[in-house]
């Protein structure tokens, strides 16, 4: 992919965003939170609410409209038929594919439609590859913000692999009128943990004793058992991969571990609810903005563009961070959680 493919398709995704943003805003207005947070299907992926109906007829309404006939590509989507390809133009053979596009039309559908907390929609492309796609092989990603009724400003992020910080577009958009204006987000260079905050997700009851045992453990062994000599760390329960991944971008959190994975084959909870691909599929601008995403037990995450592979990840806002608690996690989740 050459740098005006990537900034062609990076421009593709953000509108495709300002779509799907633009159209649940409206919908918001229109419905009451009990109607779009009804319940219209179960899937391999995830639970399906209303809400994500709506997004998803957005996605396929946009990509009719504005994909380029020259680039046909294959969309995997949350609430899309696992197994079953769809392709744009529509009806071209999967092998004229030249491209992945892996989308989650709303990560956080369950604090928006409450009108809890900000959702975000995401989006990212890689050059298909016959013998499967996977995580490391996206160049182009989007991120952006779908925010809660009383809220009119929404970030929107993007990049292409390698192009590191001067590469990110980040912007503030104003829903009341569609105004833009650039903004600067910077992980924390904080080199410690005290009165930061840092988190394990433990969103659902199932095996969150487990997990809180795990960081308490990672927090004593840091720092002590001396409550006065340890730090005071907050916990943030972000219910959204992507907006975890903002708040390390943001330099808001330093460290964000998802271990649900790990810890649900523990415990043989099969059909527990956890991360999948494409809620992870923007999580390289954390690197690109300066941070750090990597698997458990460290090193590159990898999985298959798909919509169902559990996936376990930490993120941290620099290097420093990242040196200073990986050999005691890694310990930790091998004592634990193999």
């Amino acid at each position: 992919m050459d740098g005006s493919s990537a900034e062609r398709f990076r421009q593709l995704l953000c509108g495709l965003q300002d779509a799907i943003r633009d159209r649940l805003v409206a919908a918001r207005a229109e419905t009451v939170s009990e109607t779009l947070a009804a319940i219209v299907d179960v899937t391999a992926a995830d639970t399906i609410y209303h809400i994500d109906r709506v997004s998803e007829s957005v996605v396929f309404d946009w990509f009719d409209r504005c994909w380029p006939t020259a680039e046909p590509v294959e969309l995997v989507m949350e609430g899309g038929k696992e197994g079953t390809p769809c392709t744009f133009p529509r009806g071209r053979p999967l092998a004229d594919c030249r491209w992945v596009c892996i989308i989650d039309p709303v990560d956080g559908t369950r604090t928006l439609m409450y009108d809890k907390r900000s959702a975000w929609t995401l989006a990212a492309i890689a050059p298909r590859r016959p013998d499967g796609t996977r995580l490391a092989d996206l160049k182009v990603a989007a991120m952006t913000e779908l925010p809660c009724r009383k809220q009119w400003a929404s970030d929107q992020i993007s990049g292409v692999r390698g192009g590191g910080r001067p590469g990110l577009v980040v912007e503030r958009v104003d829903v009341r009128t569609g105004s833009r204006t650039a903004i600067d987000l910077k992980p924390s260079q904080g080199t410690d943990f005290h009165h930061a905050f840092a988190s394990f997700s433990r969103f659902f009851p199932a095996g969150k004793s487990l997990l809180a045992e795990l960081e308490e453990s990672l927090w004593r062994e840091l720092y002590g058992n001396n409550a006065a000599a340890g730090p005071v760390v907050f916990d943030d329960q972000y219910l959204a991969s992507s907006g975890q991944l903002y708040e390390l971008m943001a330099g808001h959190d330093r460290m964000i571990g998802d271990l649900r994975p790990q810890v649900y084959q523990r415990l043989g909870l099969q059909q527990a609810i956890t991360c999948h691909p494409y809620d992870l599929c923007t999580s390289f601008l954390l690197e690109e903005a300066g941070g750090v995403v990597e698997s458990p037990l460290g090193g590159p995450l990898d999985a298959p563009l798909d919509t169902t592979t559990p996936v376990g990840w930490v993120g941290f806002a620099n290097q420093t961070l990242a040196r200073l608690v990986r050999p005691v996690l890694h310990r930790l989740i091998r004592e634990r959680l193999l």
